[in-house]
């Protein structure tokens, strides 16, 4: 089980604007703040979400080849959470769309070129 995604970002007051936007749409809410990371919840139990500026103070990098899944209650949710994403300030990289016969999702980037999927497993 997982119990926490740590993402890097370079304007942690830029990423929790994106985050709070995406992460409320999702049912997260920020668990707490500090000066150098933000935690998001979803839940008692769940995995949380980090988001911090590097602790040997370079520039944060997104993973190449490293994405994050985010799950969505039905295609519906997926479309306008991916819609979100964008009006936040994320970039595309690959609209929503059924991806095999028990899969729908959309990928995107956010402000600090993290990947994101918010998809739809049946």
């Amino acid at each position: 089980m997982i119990g926490y995604v740590t993402l890097g970002s370079n304007d942690l007051a830029a990423s929790a604007i994106f985050f709070d936007g995406l992460f409320g749409a999702l049912g997260g809410k920020r668990a707490y703040t500090l000066e150098h990371q933000i935690g998001y919840s979803f839940g008692p139990n769940l995995p949380m979400i980090l988001v911090t500026t590097a602790h040997n103070g370079k520039a944060a990098t997104s993973g190449n080849g490293t994405m994050v899944a985010l799950l969505a209650r039905d295609r519906d949710h997926v479309d306008a959470t991916y819609a979100l994403a964008l009006v936040l300030g994320g970039t595309d990289e690959g609209a929503p769309g059924p991806r095999g016969k028990q899969f729908y999702g959309g990928y995107f980037r956010d402000l600090d070129g993290n990947k994101f999927n918010i998809c739809l497993m049946s």
